[in-house]
């Protein structure tokens, strides 16, 4: 998939890039696998913001994705790769031999007409889901379980992918895009190939408005904010920060403070992204 580039007609225009999307073959989502998704803007239930920076955006539906790749073995046609609005990789709708359609991810390579399977034993062809006991070493991969029937939860984004690197007793490591090295359970299900659409974090946005319209708010430093906003505000003209380092607008160290508390899968880490 190619970058189209811009001339600069307008200030926006300048800089601004997108995505060809030769690999979609359709605009028109499948209805019986949409759902409503309706908009919270960083709110919770009180109306409060939880989360900052959120808010408007374009109007969009959530295509439901089959994660778990637990149809086994009932072979699937691709019938279309669409956009989703949802998310930087593609989707692929799958007619399944029994009639049922689901959406999956589009991996790199996948075409319409190709077939694909979910299985035990099933060929190593991009597409198809199967135990990571039964992967080879050196496979390519995304889509991995982390718990068995779970779903996939690590290696969905655009252009992702991990590698076996080798088992031990029931656990199989796996290398990630980040450089993490970790265990995952033999018979938790992964799926063949690197996910599609690569070229996604290529894309120049240009202007702000394409910011808004993915419902991202704009972020204020905290030293141009008033004292009573933020710890960095006030003083007169450009101030440092001072205190005891940066903070956080609660006025949490922003900088090597450890705020991640400790997952009971942690354990399975064997080496850590920033080594």
């Amino acid at each position: 998939m190619a970058i189209k580039n811009y001339k600069p007609t307008t200030n926006g225009r300048r800089g601004m890039s997108t995505l060809q999307n030769d690999e979609i073959t359709t605009n028109k989502p499948e209805k019986s696998l949409l759902a409503k998704r309706s908009k919270k803007a960083g709110r919770n239930n009180q109306g409060k913001i939880t989360v900052r920076h959120q808010g408007g955006g374009e109007k969009r539906k959530y295509r439901i994705i089959d994660f778990k790749r637990n149809k086994f073995d009932i072979y699937g046609t691709v019938a279309t790769i669409e956009y989703d609005p949802n998310r930087s990789a593609n989707i692929a709708l799958i007619n399944y031999d029994d009639g049922e359609k689901r959406y999956i991810l589009a991996p790199k390579g996948l075409k319409v007409g190709m077939k694909v399977v979910s299985g035990e034993n099933v060929d190593i062809k991009v597409g198809n889901s199967l135990p990571l006991k039964n992967i080879p070493e050196g496979t390519m991969i995304h889509n991995i379980e982390l718990k068995p029937g779970k779903g996939a939860e690590l290696v969905r984004s655009a252009g992702a992918s991990a590698q076996i690197l080798g088992k031990e007793d029931k656990y199989v490591l796996v290398r990630l895009a980040s450089g993490e090295v970790r265990k995952v359970l033999g018979t938790c299900l992964a799926t063949i190939g690197e996910v599609g659409n690569e070229d996604y974090s290529l894309v120049k946005l240009g202007k702000a408005g394409r910011k808004r319209h993915m419902g991202i708010r704009p972020t204020v430093r905290g030293s141009v904010m008033n004292p009573n906003d933020h710890p960095h505000g006030g003083g007169e003209g450009r101030a440092p920060v001072g205190r005891s380092g940066p903070m956080t607008p609660w006025g949490k160290p922003a900088l090597g403070y450890k705020t991640r508390k400790k997952k009971a899968s942690d354990k399975l880490i064997v080496r850590r992204r920033n080594k």
